[in-house]
């Protein structure tokens, strides 16, 4: 029996028990059900298929409490009234909104048919941008119902940048410490890496936090939480994550995601497209172009394998990490002639200094 199917049945989480004891709040205790995803961490997640006649479920063990859940119901619903395609959780045969079993919090949602969002896809990407500055649109005044939590994010962006520029400097000193293979492979790169986090850093020194446009953000905003049906109206799923936060941060993740790929690697032009398919709604001001430079140009990965590495140094497996900062290192010189670039049209174009 594989150590999947035994976690699941000690945590009673196998579709069996489910289909005992959850899927009758929903009368659909005479369906077939399958596992889709299950993660046994502290955030323990599943994800079930559940199929009836000819409608088709997902079924959904949330990681957070109830308080949580009420957010994320109450963001779902506001983009459903302002004609968002977001899959709404179904109620149980009592009106409930989810069903509690031995202190598991479970939600049932139609099942999304249609194709991930397609990143080598330039339609896909720019209709999901837009869709991104409606979900912003609609969502600057939004409340979540009485007795959910207070979901915000708001960090300072700089100050957060700043810390991990830090964390550079003491991997530096620790790298000259251990001259190990992968400390000689992050200094090797270290002086590119720096560059581009100094420029960061300077960026993120000229945000005015109260310039920043704030709304109810997805937290996920990447291709696999966006489903594309026939007539390209896309479907946002997946919420978990949402909090109101600055607007930036959701594009600037959405951006990041993208640009690091193979068949998008810091592409300028596509970039640019990007900016202009947001701004047609959500007019983006001074501190929200500087938020989203700074975060993208951020070596991101470099930064996080290093300080991961260095505080695990005596227990972590040293050849994966090698490799992954093999990786990371391997297209720096893209992202720092991309972030030159960037800067430079961004204050063409927008009509600003961005250093």
């Amino acid at each position: 029996m594989g150590t999947e199917v035994l976690s699941l049945q000690e945590s009673n989480l196998s579709p069996e028990i489910i289909k005992q004891n959850v899927l009758p709040y929903y009368n659909l205790q005479n369906s077939q059900i399958s596992i889709i995803k299950f993660k046994d961490t502290d955030k323990q997640r599943a994800v079930y298929r559940v199929n009836y006649k000819d409608k088709n479920y997902c079924l959904k063990k949330v990681y957070y409490n109830l308080n949580d859940l009420l957010y994320v119901y109450s963001a779902i619903e506001w983009l459903y009234r302002n004609n968002i395609r977001v899959s709404k959780l179904l109620p149980t045969i009592d009106n409930n909104r989810f069903v509690s079993y031995r202190d598991m919090l479970f939600i049932l949602t139609p099942w999304i048919e249609g194709e991930k969002c397609n990143f080598d896809n330039l339609d896909h990407v720019l209709i999901s941008v837009r869709k991104l500055s409606e979900i912003h649109s609609v969502s600057r005044k939004f409340r979540p119902i009485l007795g959910s939590s207070a979901k915000e994010g708001f960090e300072d962006y700089y100050i957060s940048t700043l810390k991990h520029f830090e964390d550079l400097l003491k991997a530096s000193n620790e790298s000259f410490k251990y001259k190990d293979s992968f400390s000689r492979q992050f200094i090797s790169s270290f002086d590119i890496n720096l560059r581009l986090a100094k420029l960061s850093l300077d960026i993120s020194n000229k945000i005015d936090n109260n310039e920043l446009s704030k709304s109810l953000c997805h937290g996920d905003y990447v291709n696999k939480n966006l489903i594309f049906p026939p007539d390209l109206d896309p479907w946002v799923i997946d919420f978990d994550k949402c909090k109101v936060d600055y607007s930036a941060k959701d594009l600037a993740y959405f951006m990041r995601r993208l640009l690091k790929r193979e068949n998008t690697k810091w592409n300028v032009e596509l970039a640019l497209s990007i900016l202009d398919a947001y701004n047609e709604l959500c007019p983006l001001t001074h501190s929200d172009l500087r938020y989203l430079i700074s975060y993208i140009c951020f070596p991101q990965k470099y930064w996080r394998i290093s300080r991961d590495y260095y505080r695990n140094i005596h227990k972590c497996n040293k050849s994966a990490f090698l490799t992954l900062i093999i990786n990371a290192t391997s297209k720096t010189n893209l992202q720092y002639d991309f972030a030159l670039d960037i800067i430079n049209q961004v204050q063409k174009k927008f009509n600003m200094t961005l250093l």
